[in-house]
């Protein structure tokens, strides 16, 4: 039974997807790259909620949350400000700029040079922590869910590994076959899909832990470890408070108005309008999503204690057997692999694109047909699906949770790219040159400060002092070596770029509510 509504909720999404684009033109570079700029606001929402809410979030922060309670809830909860900046400024000047990648920007405010280096950068950040990751915490749900390795009589660790070789091809073949288009589509069924089976599993348990009453639950909950509650992290936790004002609020910025991945929704939108409402509403349901990606976590300790803090990635799937009806575990394990298809084929189709715009038209071939573009795309995501495949059974067994290795390991990149596009946008005087300083010293500095000679301060905190460092080396790089006037140039906006009118409404209030959390929820020690 769970077997069979899993295929039944797979194949639905797949026929619907297939539907939607059988008449779609996906041999041209807008309509391959960027679904034709023809996403409305809500299949915008839909897709960045689930490119971003993966297996990696369902097990890796639900993990998190069952070992160190709420205070994780930063993560989540102050995307919504990022959200509201990326609405109000950055998108606008993306859609104004006719952009299809990030590093096209980069071009147009730097020099050439600097887009490659960031486009390189960027691939390998795709391979290097967000594909095999994902890969990899997809396998582990699936595997617990269908106990595969008993069916076939293998150790689990081969379950797991035949897990990531099957999710790999599928979720390659969504973004080979039908690019931006078929990822944001099948995104949006399986994104509201995971909202619903998502809030589902706190609320069946709930309901049980309560004799029929879901608050009466929540309130046995909280009496039975009240500390897990608390939002605000001491100095030595594993998200400290104080990190929301140093490194985490650049990552945010970064992660939500300038990652290809994410931002790429809204650079395929038709018109400003519906570019902000999509961005807007991502921000409730960012607010919303620790109901699905933390609190199951608090209510796994209550179940099972601390007796899997020794391997607290097996926390959400463990609960999901113990309050899921038989049927309904195949549906939920069906959106599962949905949220984790959309994350591995949005960023293979993120990476094809960044690859086939501004690596191969814009360093070995500049005169690439439309068509050409798109075979490139194509053979790039065949040939990194198959590498995330290979590398994926190697990121098991992090100390502090696979989803806190993934934030360690995109600070690597994050923050030096970060640095040079604040930088860019926000000040006039910073050179080519010293931007790609930055990018060498940036980078160096983390991977010195983190993983060669480890520091005693929160890797957050890393961000934060790496940011500082990079503006102080453009800075002073650019007094030496002074920005070469650029001429500008302009283009004929793609799209209507009137903006949507309640955008500073619900901006405004995004940030109380994100407020609110921390005020309500906030134990000061």
């Amino acid at each position: 039974m769970t077997f069979v509504s899993f295929l039944a909720y797979t194949l639905f999404v797949a026929v619907y997807s297939w539907y939607r684009l059988r008449k779609e033109n996906l041999n041209s570079q807008d309509g391959y790259f960027l679904g034709g700029r023809s996403l409305t606001g809500v299949v915008i929402a839909g897709s960045m909620l689930l490119t971003n809410i993966s297996t990696e979030h369902l097990i890796g922060m639900n993990g998190s949350s069952y070992k160190n309670g709420f205070i994780i809830i930063a993560w989540e909860v102050t995307s919504a400000l990022a959200l509201v900046a990326a609405a109000i400024y950055f998108v606008p000047k993306y859609l104004k700029m006719g952009l299809t990648t990030i590093p096209q920007y980069l071009e147009q405010r730097f020099d050439r040079n600097t887009r490659t280096l960031v486009a390189f950068f960027l691939m390998v950040s795709f391979v290097v922590t967000i594909l095999p990751i994902v890969l990899y915490t997809g396998a582990i749900n699936l595997e617990s869910i269908f106990n595969i390795s008993e069916i076939l009589g293998i150790s689990q660790q081969q379950g797991i590994t035949l897990t990531v070789v099957v999710i790999g091809l599928i979720g390659s073949l969504y973004a080979i076959m039908g690019g931006l288009k078929a990822v944001a589509v099948s995104d949006t069924l399986n994104g509201y899909g995971l909202l619903l089976g998502g809030l589902a599993v706190p609320c069946i348990a709930l309901f049980s832990i309560g004799d029929g009453s879901i608050l009466g639950g929540l309130e046995k909950v909280y009496e039975h470890a009240p500390e897990k509650f608390n939002v605000i992290g001491s100095a030595d936790s594993v998200l400290p408070f104080e990190v929301l004002f140093t490194g985490l609020i650049i990552n945010q910025l970064y992660f939500w108005s300038m990652n290809q991945t994410i931002i790429q929704r809204a650079l395929g939108a038709k018109s400003l309008v519906e570019a902000q409402k999509g961005l807007l509403f991502t921000g409730i349901l960012k607010i919303l999503v620790p109901l699905i990606i933390i609190l199951p976590g608090v209510i796994g300790f209550y179940y099972y204690g601390d007796s899997l803090f020794e391997n607290q990635d097996m926390i959400y799937p463990e609960l999901i057997k113990k309050v899921f009806p038989v049927g309904l575990i195949g549906i939920f394990a069906a959106i599962v692999m949905g949220a984790v298809l959309s994350t591995f084929n949005s960023v293979l189709n993120s990476a094809a694109t960044i690859f086939s715009i501004d690596l191969y038209k814009g360093y070995f071939n500049p005169k690439s047909s439309d068509k050409r573009l798109v075979q490139v795309g194509k053979i790039t995501s065949t040939i990194l699906a198959v590498f995330a495949i290979l590398v994926a059974p190697w990121v098991a067994n992090a100390p502090d949770g696979l989803y806190q290795l993934l934030q360690q390991l995109n600070g690597i990149f994050f923050i030096p790219i970060a640095s040079i596009m604040i930088a860019g946008f926000f000040t006039k005087n910073i050179s080519a040159i010293a931007a790609k300083t930055a990018l060498g010293v940036g980078l160096s500095f983390y991977l010195i400060c983190t993983f060669i000679y480890p520091v005693n301060i929160h890797f957050v905190h890393i961000w934060g002092i790496e940011f500082i460092l990079n503006m102080g080396v453009m800075y002073g790089v650019s007094y030496f070596y002074p920005r070469a006037d650029i001429a500008e140039t302009s283009i004929p906006p793609l799209l209507d770029l009137k903006s949507w009118k309640y955008t500073n409404h619900l901006s405004i209030t995004l940030c109380v509510i994100t407020l609110l959390i921390y005020i309500s929820l906030g134990t000061w020690n």
